[in-house]
């Protein structure tokens, strides 16, 4: 069974964890006959109203409808047959998506909207208490209404794909008046989502719920404000943690996306690998920048949930997805540049292997994919027509445009600032050092949330919003300090300089193909 921590009394098939990790799992081992087989277990534990089991094998005897632990039954058997392309988990398992969804549509009632009842939600969001991980930014009838959707429509083609339309168009309109139930109680016209979190934002736009350029364009913006409002660090729990990265993707914010995940200070992906960890945490600060333990009572040093960003990795940025169930087709588009010099990526699939890896050299891109036999791959590269390739190895080169590449030039406005990792620093740096106690914990925060109503006013309002425009006494050293930063970073020399050793490139070596 897919257990959490092996090393305390907790070993169990958590169903949340595996449903948010199983793409990921697939992804990096041949884990289909093992999912399929712990899928079997779930559905068989599964009450006459559709609820589950929050553990499978279910040993803790109840049962309970409830968002993300339920899905499971969608989202597993449906991330094992997009790896494969085998419709036997979806056969043994179909009935048991309808009856959780069923069950879902009657809980939510004419309205379709999923709200009260238990809900884990944004399970351990990292602004959660510690003995209170439920207690989530994200509104869980707003989270859980997002899942109806998503495990509607994933039961609509489950249906399709095992040649039962009828099946198929009920469930497709249930998932059609779910998503207008969802757009027209929680999202405005402009995007904006009740209770205005990342995590919301990630599974409108991550599981294309809303519906037109507007609200996708608003939603993108505003989970790209909210990430540098929080001087990139997570604001995520185990719901919407794995969504962030596409969800910027779409949103037109992929920079911020690569931003976010090179950022080092707690929480963050990286901040575990700066305090030594070589293992994925329970929490974003299982340990404290101080070294001490978490004082809340789950801290495990050996989880994978969080982990899942993973597989954004390996198929956004290293750049190979698979567009047709078991890889039949593949698209091949890279993201590049933004702190990024080289990736690589194998996955093993039942057509054969197949491979992305690419390095930039100054401008030049240098791609070499290899597709198996009886697949297409699509390459998409910046400058290029897109092609379609059949099997074989496949190398290009490519010239990139500075702006695609986003290195350093000169910083013009606030957001300018917070992007350029080795501008940023120095800011920081000269805020901390002035020893005002507004900056005494975490400086970097502090100055985000001071900065986040001026990101796109030019650089030189950064000194007066990080002083509260003077309604803060005893702020002048803090003031002239990063006025200094501020002159030098927006000056040609300072764009020329680069980024430094803040801002060092992070490469995933690629494996030789």
């Amino acid at each position: 069974m897919p257990t959490d921590c092996p090393q305390r009394d907790e070993r169990l098939g958590w169903t949340g964890d595996i449903g948010v990790f199983a793409p990921t799992a697939l992804t990096l081992y041949d884990s289909a006959a093992f999912l399929a087989s712990w899928c079997a277990d779930l559905a068989a534990a599964q009450a006459p109203d559709g609820s589950l089991p929050v553990v499978a094998p279910n040993v803790l005897g109840d049962t309970k409808l409830t968002c993300a632990w339920g899905d499971a039954i969608t989202l597993v058997p449906w991330a094992v047959y997009e790896a494969t392309g085998d419709t036997g988990v979806l056969a043994a398992t179909v009935e048991a998506m309808s009856r959780f969804v069923d069950g879902v549509e009657m809980a939510a009632g004419p309205r379709l909207l999923w709200r009260g009842g238990f809900q884990f939600g944004d399970w351990l969001d990292p602004d959660a208490p510690p003995q209170d991980p439920a207690d989530a930014k994200a509104d869980p009838d707003v989270v859980a209404t997002a899942y109806f959707a998503r495990s509607a429509e994933i039961t609509a083609r489950a249906y399709a794909a095992l040649g039962r339309p009828e099946r198929a168009r009920h469930y497709e309109k249930l998932a059609a008046g779910v998503r207008r139930a969802y757009l027209d109680a929680y999202v405005t016209v402009d995007g904006l989502i009740v209770s205005d979190c990342a995590t919301v934002y990630a599974q409108a736009l991550a599981w294309d719920l809303l519906d037109t350029p507007r609200r996708v364009a608003g939603a993108g913006a505003r989970l790209a404000d909210l990430a540098h409002s929080r001087a990139f660090r997570i604001s995520t729990g185990f719901v919407g943690t794995p969504l962030v990265p596409t969800a910027l993707v779409k949103g037109g914010q992929g920079a911020t996306a690569s931003r976010l995940l090179l950022e080092r200070g707690c929480p963050s992906w990286l901040y575990p690998v700066e305090m030594g960890a070589t293992t994925i945490w329970e929490r974003w600060d299982s340990m404290l920048p101080d070294g001490t333990i978490n004082p809340g009572e789950m801290t495990s040093f050996n989880h994978y949930a969080l982990g899942a960003v993973t597989q954004w990795l390996m198929t956004e940025l290293a750049g190979l997805e698979l567009v047709a169930p078991g890889g039949r087709a593949l698209r091949v588009e890279p993201r590049f540049g933004h702190g990024f010099g080289s990736a690589g990526v194998t996955r093993r699939l039942p057509l054969g292997t197949a491979s992305a890896a690419w390095e930039l050299s100054g401008q030049d891109l240098g791609l070499r994919v290899q597709v198996p036999v009886g697949a297409t791959a699509r390459i998409i590269l910046p400058g290029v027509e897109p092609e379609t390739v059949e099997h074989g190895v496949h190398e290009r080169t490519v010239r990139v445009p500075e702006d695609v590449l986003g290195r350093p030039g000169t910083v013009a406005t606030v957001r300018g600032l917070m992007a350029d990792t080795d501008a940023w620093q120095r800011a920081v740096t000269a805020v901390s050092s002035a020893g005002h106690p507004m900056y005494a914990q975490d400086p970097a925060v502090t100055l985000a949330k001071l900065l986040r109503r001026e990101l796109d006013a030019p650089v030189s309002m950064a000194p007066a919003a990080a002083t509260v425009y003077g309604f803060v006494p005893g702020m002048e050293e803090v003031r002239d300090a990063l006025e200094k930063v501020v002159r030098t970073i927006g000056s040609p020399a300072m764009a020329s300089r680069g980024r430094g050793a803040a801002a060092e490139t992070i490469d995933q070596e690629a494996e030789p193909l």
